[in-house]
């Protein structure tokens, strides 16, 4: 086949890339290699566009939302203590969520607290494709970049389109999870190349810097599989102080293991497809914008985003069953991702397990429908806690509750058609005198195509919910005034995207090593 091949225009207006394994004595340039192509985009110095630009907003207020609503749990008081061990005394830094912003911190310690905070309940933005993705989880470590380095809104626009653009792509056509590798290994790189754009960095650099970052961010899908612990909250803001780490040795002149994509002992070699890999890349040709995020779509629930449409179609189907006891077998037929990561197909015991953690009854669609079908609706607090969980009557009805992988489910999960994709299922609920209550949803309520689709007074309506009662009136409403004129922020007010409270209602993590 010869060298890495570029194909024509593609329906979706990108150029795709074919990426495969080659051995050394192809001596493959570096301009041939994928990590060469995204480095290139990085560099390419578009502009954003404006709806675009809109979006980001919409995803900095929704990860605050979150990252709030999570600054008192275990995790996010674990990595806020050490980050906090690691003040940038007389020189400036990076702000950490629920901590004054006039206190300021190395970068990739910031980086590594807010991105455990937004990740923790596990209820922000989300793409889904040949893999999985939350690819908002690149804001924490280019933000904290651009505090640190003075960098305005525009600079930040730039460089979060191109963490998007990268992650988003990457997801579409490299599937990590048949080899249980966990998806991080795609955000790590498309960080590193998101702060190569906003630092206005040489197209040589940022190609080190996204092999750099793969090279050290490939690790295990165990940390989602069998008694999920708070790792999980932990991964993506690890990929991510990988990044800015990365970047930071880039910059300093170091290289990288190379071809990291393709080579003979490359990431693809040896935990991917190996020497049979023939992936094909989008990305967008030289001065085409960054658009990737408006493919993505956040959640309205807490809960992993495959069971997003099967809640709201809970809830629906729910108020036709007036009796709990009467109900014989819900049988949901959806997706193999669904089926297999949390589902009954999953072969994991604790996920119809009372007393499981949250982490794990997040990734159990059979609880999490059980709960939906009977309450209506779903909270973030509520909906897991564990006399919710440890109810009889929904322990009972939860163990009735079966996935199976239907192929046509299947097919529209991997489309590439927008008008087609779908993350939900159709669902048999048969009840003990053989009546049968039959209903499907394709895609979630808040989903671009769905039925209430999120608009930038929904990502508003999110963020005051979940901060009530955690941050003043006055601090929200300064957080929400300053985030939306972002492409006009100075580096100074840039500061200022943060959310402070009061330090007598943050939790004081336990001391470690720092």
């Amino acid at each position: 086949m010869g060298q890495a091949q570029m194909k024509p225009q593609a329906q979706d207006g990108l150029t795709h890339h074919n990426v495969r394994v080659h051995p050394e004595k192809d001596l493959l340039k570096k301009q041939d290699q994928l990590a060469w192509k995204m480095a290139e985009v990085a560099a390419d110095a578009v502009a954003v566009d404006k709806d675009v630009a809109e979006m980001i907003i919409n995803r900095i207020i929704d990860n605050a939302s979150v990252a709030v609503a999570s600054l008192n749990r275990g995790p996010v008081t674990t990595a806020r203590a050490q980050a906090l061990d690691h003040a940038r005394s007389g020189k400036r830094g990076a702000t950490v969520f629920g901590v004054p912003s006039s206190k300021q911190y190395s970068a990739e310690w910031a980086a590594w607290a807010n991105g455990t905070a937004v990740r923790e309940l596990d209820y922000h933005d989300t793409f889904l494709a040949a893999d999985y993705s939350h690819p908002a989880d690149n804001i924490p470590p280019i933000l904290a970049v651009a505090q640190q380095t003075g960098k305005d809104g525009q600079a930040l626009l730039r460089g979060l389109a191109t963490g998007y653009e990268l992650h988003i792509n990457l997801v579409k056509a490299i599937c990590l999870h048949k080899h249980k590798i966990d998806h991080i290994a795609h955000l790590a790189p498309a960080a590193a190349a998101g702060i190569g754009t906003m630092m206005g960095l040489d197209t040589d650099t940022i190609f080190q810097s996204i092999q750099q970052a793969l090279h050290v961010s490939c690790t295990t899908r165990q940390s989602r599989k069998g008694q999920i612990s708070s790792w999980k909250a932990f991964a993506p803001a690890h990929a991510g102080k990988l990044a800015i780490e990365a970047v930071d040795r880039c910059m300093r002149g170091e290289g990288a293991p190379s071809p990291i994509y393709e080579g003979e002992d490359s990431v693809i070699a040896w935990m991917l497809d190996g020497k049979e890999a023939n992936y094909d890349v989008p990305l967008p040709a030289k001065g085409q914008p960054k658009r990737a995020i408006l493919e993505s779509y956040t959640k309205e629930h807490s809960a992993e985003y495959q069971s997003q449409a099967l809640i709201d179609l809970a809830a629906r189907m729910g108020k036709k069953i007036a009796d709990w006891d009467k109900v014989k077998d819900v049988l949901i037929h959806t997706s193999h991702h669904t089926h297999y990561v949390i589902g009954t197909g999953a072969n994991d015991p604790q996920k119809m397990d009372p007393t499981a953690s949250r982490e794990t009854l997040d990734h159990s669609i059979m609880y999490i429908f059980a709960v939906a079908l009977q309450d209506g609706s779903w909270h973030h607090v509520k909906s897991y806690a564990p006399e919710r969980a440890q109810r009889p009557d929904t322990v009972k009805l939860w163990n009735k509750v079966r996935t199976v992988e239907d192929p046509e489910w299947t097919k529209r999960y991997h489309s590439p058609d927008p008008n087609v994709k779908a993350f939900g299922g159709r669902v048999e609920i048969t009840l003990e005198d053989g009546t049968k209550i039959i209903d499907e949803l394709g895609v979630a309520n808040a989903h671009p195509f769905g039925a209430k689709p999120f608009g930038r007074a929904d990502y508003i309506r999110k963020f005051m919910t979940l901060t009530d009662g955690v941050v003043e009136p006055k601090e929200q409403q300064r957080f929400l005034d300053l985030v939306q004129r972002l492409p006009n922020l100075s580096a100074d007010e840039l500061m200022g995207l943060n959310v402070e409270i009061a330090e007598k209602n943050l939790a004081v993590g336990k001391k470690g090593l720092f």
